[in-house]
Order: C-alpha cells, then sequence, then structure tokens
C-alpha cells in the first residue's frame, strides 16, 4: 500500500514539474517598452498577474489588448496587479510593460499569464464512472502541490523585494557614514589650522615686543 501512494506521489510531481505555464522574470531597462503575445481561442478563460520585484518606485505601465488592438485592462504607475477574462474573439492578445516614463531606473518584473485550466493527472476523469479514492486523492495532493508553488512564488518575490530594499537602505547609509566621516575630518583639520595660525600670530606679536 505504501509502495502504491510512493507511485501516485512521484506521477503528480512529474505532471506538475512538466504542466506548461507562462510565467517569467525579465528586466525592463529605463525608457523601454516590452510586450509578450500569446495566440488565445475564444472562450478560453485567461488570467494576467505582474508585480514589479525591483528598481525605481516599484511601478510600471501595463496595458492588455486584443486581436483588434482593443484595450482590455489597462494600469498606469501600478506596483502590481491582476485580471481575469474570457475572450469574446480568437487571435492574438498582447500585454505591454512600459517603463518610458523613467530615465535611469531599470526594473525586474514578474508575470505570469496562464491560458486556459490546468489539464487533469492522467487517467483521471477518463471514463464515466466517480473517481476512486486513489484518483480523489491524487487529484487533492495535485491541487495542495499547485498551492504551494504558487505561495513560495510569491514569497520569493517578497523576500527579492526585501533583499533590494534593505541593499539599498544598506548603501544610503554607508554613503551617509562616510559623508559624515568626511566632515568631520574636514571641520577637524580646520579647527587644527585655524588654531595652529592663532597661536603663531600671538607668537608673532610677542617677539615684537
Amino acid at each position: 500500500m505504501e509502495r502504491g501512494w510512493l507511485v501516485v506521489l512521484l506521477g503528480v510531481v512529474c505532471w506538475c514539474a512538466g504542466a506548461a505555464g507562462v510565467e517569467l522574470t525579465f528586466e525592463l531597462p529605463d525608457n523601454a517598452k516590452e510586450c509578450f503575445y500569446e495566440e488565445i481561442e475564444k472562450g478560453t478563460a485567461s488570467s494576467l498577474e505582474f508585480q514589479v520585484v525591483t528598481g525605481g518606485h516599484y511601478d510600471v505601465d501595463v496595458v492588455l489588448e486584443g486581436p483588434s488592438r482593443q484595450i482590455l485592462y489597462r494600469e498606469i504607475k501600478q506596483q502590481y496587479g491582476q485580471f481575469q477574462f474570457t475572450p469574446e474573439t480568437t487571435g492574438t492578445y498582447q500585454v505591454c510593460f512600459s517603463n518610458e516614463f523613467s530615465t535611469f531606473s531599470h526594473k525586474l518584473i514578474y508575470v505570469d499569464f496562464q491560458v486556459g485550466d490546468e489539464p487533469q493527472l492522467p487517467g483521471v476523469g477518463e471514463h464515466f464512472t466517480a473517481m476512486t479514492q486513489m484518483e480523489s486523492s491524487s487529484q487533492k495532493i495535485h491541487e495542495d502541490l499547485n498551492s504551494i508553488i504558487d505561495y513560495q512564488t510569491h514569497h520569493r518575490l517578497r523576500e527579492a523585494q526585501s533583499r533590494k530594499r534593505a541593499e539599498d537602505l544598506n548603501e544610503r547609509v554607508l554613503f551617509w557614514a562616510v559623508g559624515e566621516t568626511l566632515g568631520i575630518l574636514v571641520i577637524t583639520v580646520g579647527q587644527v589650522m585655524v588654531l595652529k595660525n592663532f597661536f603663531a600670530d600671538k607668537k608673532g606679536n610677542q617677539a615684537s615686543y
């Protein structure tokens, strides 16, 4: 029995590893625009999710357009967003990310563009009778693993974002400390020179008397 559960678990893991999904992280330079295209059939449920991980004020412009160039979704200078839609026509849909408003800040952006429902496990739902206990358990494990992957992805994004903010803060503190140190050195040298000149002038006046 334990061996059977092991086989089921391995099958679920392999199926999860082989499941297709348009999910990526890319770098968007300043004054740049990147577009992604996807062929979508009519009536296919789709979803778009994005998040700015690092860069500038953590904002980006997003536009989702249909085959006839009609705008389905638009966001201006947003850090993250999510949009679900069901196309009414078959064709090429494009989502564009714009950083043209930024003059020097690069952005690291996470995109998850899912089209259609995820296929079922092999052998599950292919017969007319009710699912067996083994099939139900396999499906439940499959769904739980997908949830775990989704949670891990978002935790990694938050971790990367927090790390970048910590590094930026550390860099600013370092520069501020260096500036304070240089300021203290300049003030110290100035005070020494003033005192040195003061005593030198005093000795010169005493010698003249």
